[in-house]
């Protein structure tokens, strides 16, 4: 998972919680975590999150550790999207991964990549008109909360993002696991279901 300065918490710490807890819940034969999440940064200093909250990062872009999939969270993008460096990385990490997964405006960074090019994606209902002016080559869909296009899985925000998390872990290691991750959460999952990603009557 990728973290930045102003990075959005729940973008954040939503598919952490799905992921861990469904790495708490199975384990493998040698009774390891099935799931391990790691955090990575640009640098090593302490990421400030939106609203405050600190977090250290286990990795530095440098130290490029192994990983199946990758996550980008959204949140105040713009800084992350003129370093190159970040960017760079990202469009590496993101043709060597199984899975790619953007939430809200994460799906900026990837696109910055050039990764959602002619590709369907979603993102907040805010920033979706934004994301279809600065990128018009990009299907912005309006009608999902998240979308699953094979290798990119992109999803609308904050709390959407749990949702497609347990997409994830239910297309990766099957729906009981996810079903089971959902109640340990005590999370109400509607698997499969797609609904408006604005609110109610629009912005």
């Amino acid at each position: 998972m990728l973290v930045f300065d102003e990075v959005e918490v729940l973008d954040l710490g939503g598919p952490f919680e799905v992921f861990s807890t469904a790495g708490r819940l199975a384990r493998t034969a040698d009774d390891e975590p099935l799931l391990r999440v790691l955090t990575i940064a640009a640098t090593d200093h302490p990421v400030r999150c939106r609203g405050g909250l600190k977090v250290a990062a286990d990795h530095t872009l440098d130290e490029d550790p192994p990983f199946d999939v990758l996550v980008i969270p959204g949140g105040v993008t713009a800084a992350v999207e003129a370093d190159a460096d970040v960017i760079d990385w990202l469009a590496r990490r993101r043709k060597t991964s199984v899975l790619t997964f953007s939430v809200c405006t994460g799906a900026f960074l990837l696109a910055s990549t050039g990764a959602l090019d002619g590709r369907p994606a979603a993102t907040h209902w805010e920033d979706q008109d934004e994301l279809a002016r600065r990128w018009p080559n990009i299907q912005v869909r309006t009608d999902v909360r998240w979308l699953d296009d094979g290798d990119i899985v992109t999803s609308a925000g904050i709390s959407a993002g749990i949702d497609a998390s347990l997409h994830i872990v239910s297309r990766l290691f099957g729906e009981r696991l996810a079903r089971r991750t959902a109640t340990q959460m005590e999370y109400t999952w509607a698997a499969g279901r797609t609904t408006e990603a604005g609110p109610p009557g629009g912005p």
